[in-house]
């Protein structure tokens, strides 16, 4: 074989004939010498660039196979929750009007293979038990929680697929540049493939959390492993590029074309930003500067993206890199993403006849906030939901998720005579904020100094979630710890006038508290006081409190009535689980919300009670950060 022949078999197979040609007729070059050093990176160099040496059908082709396979996992989903939708509702229909003894068909399992996919899988943890607890490294280092089982097979197919679209290259070829030229094409891909679903899993307004009804918390772990799997394979990008580059123009060389090439000083420095991204988001540091990491993280994110568009727009390509429309759509989904925020942010907090909302805070015992929040106008807050909210004077920038304990509308005047629903008017929502550092810190001793109520201007975005309603259950049971009151007391009032107006199939409502002293109480104090005195609320509601750190004997007051009573210590939840599974009346929905510890307890006794004889379902409110 000739040199030159030899030359252009160095290319690889990849190598587009373009390129060949190119540096062939080129006027600024001569043949190939081995007596000349600049002519063996003048071989080398072509594949460091543009699509040069790249495998660019194959990198569609995966592209294309990455983005169905999440597409499928969506509509796989969808189905099923439309399947239940309709399950759900047609035992509503068949139960609201129903006697208690009358839900016997929906109490036992269709499938004979429900109980055992619940207990192995849906409700599994990963391993034994663990599952929300936090695993502590000491008591101030944190290293984050474990993934369900079922979260673990979602996320293994997802970064197994990754892998081998990653790995599978030609690795039989001779020519080491053309192998790193196609590693570099295929983890470029890779990661700007990934950038797309990150973003839109990482927006409070992803329109996917409504129609699958997926909780924002586990499209925030899946986000994560995205995050994770995109700064990996942009390193090896860029590991693969400085490879043959370095190759052919030495670190100097390399050094002068990052100052003076925009695109590669692009695509370097959002590769620097997305490794830093990726240290801050390491779980202790992300835990303990976690305020601080939020806003690193949304400007990082930023430059990252942008860099990245620069990186596609200005390569020597007509039209740019292919990935480039990518990265328009990656913007566009941002953009709407923050749009809807601020809509949402105008909408709560602002109307022409009752200005900005303002919010009362009240410093409570046990170092908690009691915060109601006074919007402008009417605002629809279902059960189970939770809203950002926002204070000026303190952080203002900073906003933080909190569940929406109560909700109170206040008609106008002319619109109380009417007998349709109104939704004209002003409502309050009001909050529990345990005090911890940071933010809620702050909040509380601003609380405090006010003493008994101080109000300032505030804002309130949201409602968000809310989509795990309980009128088609015959049986709901809910866990509260300590704070976590304020999810499942959301839930209360609503079902007891449903219970009142037949509305619901809800026969029987246990609430169980667990809290360390009774001061907990004054938490609640005005709002229980209120469902206490609803009407029919000792024919479906119970409650028992549990004190597990009481200060005195007198704190253990035994009430004579049967539907509230207050236990010293923690509750045995597997027994008292199945005690309520005994006197089960119709599907029986368990609820949590609460530290991971009571929450993986929960969770250990239902799976517990799962069997043919019964149908018990399983909900986990949690915020995972």
């Amino acid at each position: 074989m000739s040199l030159i022949r030899r030359r252009i078999a160095a290319f690889g197979p990849l190598t587009t004939p373009a390129t060949v040609i190119a540096l062939r007729e080129s006027p600024d070059s001569e043949l190939p010498s081995t007596t000349q050093p600049q002519d063996a990176a003048s071989t080398i160099a072509p594949f460091s660039t543009a699509l040069n040496g790249v495998d660019q059908p194959g990198n569609m082709l995966f592209k294309e196979m990455l983005w169905w396979t999440l597409g499928i996992l969506a509509l796989i989903v969808l189905s099923i929750h439309l399947f239940d939708m309709a399950w759900t509702r047609l035992r509503h229909v068949s139960s609201m009007s129903a006697p208690a003894n009358r839900q016997t068909y929906w109490k036992r399992s269709q499938w004979s293979w429900m109980p055992s996919l619940k207990k192995h899988l849906l409700y599994a943890p990963l391993w034994k038990k663990r599952h929300n607890r936090e695993i502590k490294m000491s008591s101030a280092v944190s290293i984050g929680t474990l993934p369900s089982r079922l979260h673990s097979v979602i996320l293994g197919v997802y970064l197994l697929s990754n892998i081998v679209y990653m790995f599978y290259e030609d690795w039989t070829q001779e020519n080491s540049y053309s192998l790193a030229a196609e590693i570099r094409g295929r983890s470029g891909t890779l990661s700007a493939v990934n950038m797309v679903p990150l973003i839109i899993l990482a927006g409070r307004n992803n329109p996917l959390i409504g129609m699958l009804r997926v909780s924002f918390d586990t499209y925030n772990l899946l986000h994560r492993w995205m995050g994770r799997m995109v700064v990996i394979e942009a390193v090896i990008h860029t590991i693969a590029w400085a490879y043959v580059a370095i190759s052919a123009d030495g670190v100097s060389g390399e050094n002068f074309r990052l100052v003076h090439d925009s695109f590669l000083a692009s695509g370097l420095a959002g590769t620097i930003a997305l490794v830093i991204l990726l240290l801050l988001s390491f779980s202790p540091i992300r835990h303990a500067f976690y305020e601080t990491f939020l806003n690193f993280h949304i400007i990082l994110a930023f430059i990252v993206f942008a860099m990245t568009w620069v990186h596609c727009a200005t390569a020597q390509l007509p039209g740019g890199l292919p990935q480039l429309p990518w990265m328009v759509a990656i913007f566009m989904l941002w953009a709407a993403e923050r749009l809807a925020r601020m809509f949402r942010l105008a909408y709560n907090n602002w109307s022409r006849k009752g200005g900005f909302t303002e919010a009362a805070i009240e410093a409570m015992p046990a170092d908690a906030t009691r915060v109601t929040m006074h919007l402008p106008r009417y605002v629809d807050v279902k059960p189970g939901t939770h809203a950002y909210i926002r204070f000026m004077g303190i952080n203002p920038w900073e906003n933080h998720p909190f569940s929406i304990a109560w909700v109170k509308h206040h008609p106008e005047e002319d619109a109380s005579k009417e007998t349709e629903p109104v939704r004209r008017g002003t409502t309050s929502i009001s909050f529990i904020i345990g005090a911890h550092t940071g933010f809620t810190r702050q909040l509380y001793n601003k609380a405090e100094i006010g003493f008994p109520s101080t109000r300032i201007k505030a804002a309130m975005e949201g409602p968000y979630a809310g989509h795990h309603s309980l009128d088609s259950y015959g049986h709901a049971v809910l866990f509260a710890g300590a704070s976590g009151i304020t999810h499942q007391i959301s839930y209360l009032k609503p079902l007891i006038e449903g219970f009142n107006e037949g509305t619901i199939a809800t026969r029987r409502v246990t609430l169980v508290w667990i809290m360390r002293n009774t001061e907990a109480l004054e938490w609640v104090r005005p709002w229980m006081d209120e469902i206490l005195r609803m009407p029919r609320r000792k024919e479906i509601l119970n409650m028992q409190l549990f004190i597990t750190r009481p200060k005195n004997a007198k704190e253990l007051v035994q009430s004579a009535s049967t539907t509230v009573q207050m236990f010293p210590g923690r509750p045995n939840l597997a027994t008292l689980l199945k005690k309520e599974v005994e006197e089960q009346i119709g599907a029986m929905c368990v609820t949590v919300c609460g530290p991971g510890a009571l929450a993986d307890d929960v969770r250990q006794a239902v799976r517990g009670v799962q069997d043919e004889n019964s149908v018990v379902d399983f909900v986990e409110e949690s915020f995972t950060w």
